[in-house]
């Protein structure tokens, strides 16, 4: 057995690649600022919290700020980049 201390940062957790959430986040590295935004429906609020966390994380590992905004009476979110 090899045992070995190893920095926190090389690891690289492969959960979010095989989650529901692929295509939300494939679709977040085509976004542009000021450009087009992604459209997503939710089904209940539990449900957006889960994405906004999936955007929120996919921000603090790739440096960038794409924010969010609800449309409660159709039950859509709008993820962009601002110019």
């Amino acid at each position: 057995m090899n045992v070995r201390f190893v920095p926190r940062s090389e690891i690289k957790i492969s959960k979010k690649s095989s989650s529901k959430f692929k295509p939300l986040l494939e679709a977040l590295d085509n976004l542009e600022p000021g450009g087009q935004a992604v459209q997503v429906t939710y089904e209940n609020e539990k449900e957006l919290n889960s994405m906004r966390n999936v955007v929120y994380t996919y921000n603090r590992d790739n440096n960038e700020k794409i924010k969010s905004g609800k449309d409660s009476r159709n039950q859509t979110v709008y993820f962009y980049k601002d110019a």
